[in-house]
């Protein structure tokens, strides 16, 4: 089992990455173009942040195995979700 204090590190960095960009956006502190990287910076520290700390997914090579899994899962996620967007927005341009 996990850490108490590793937990709530993770919880607290993971608050902060979720109320970030909502402030931003509710605020409009920033232009849409750099709101919209901000939030794309965030959810990417959200996902690590939620590997590390509550899945205890590593970069060290004692944890290799768990992470490329994780990847290969990522990557046919990708070419699932992406191949049926391709494919249903190809049909339905033929059908206009």
């Amino acid at each position: 089992m996990r850490e108490m204090p590793t937990i709530v590190i993770g919880f607290c960095l993971a608050v902060i990455l979720t109320a970030l960009p909502f402030a931003v956006v509710i605020g409009q502190w920033l232009p849409r173009e750099s709101t919209l990287w901000l939030i794309a910076v965030a959810a990417v520290l959200q996902i690590m942040v939620h590997l590390h700390f509550f899945l205890g997914v590593g970069f060290s090579s004692k944890h290799r195995e768990r992470l490329t899994s994780l990847l290969f899962a990522c990557v046919l996620m990708f070419i699932m979700v992406g191949g049926t967007l391709w494919v249903m927005t190809n049909l339905y341009w033929r059908m206009m």
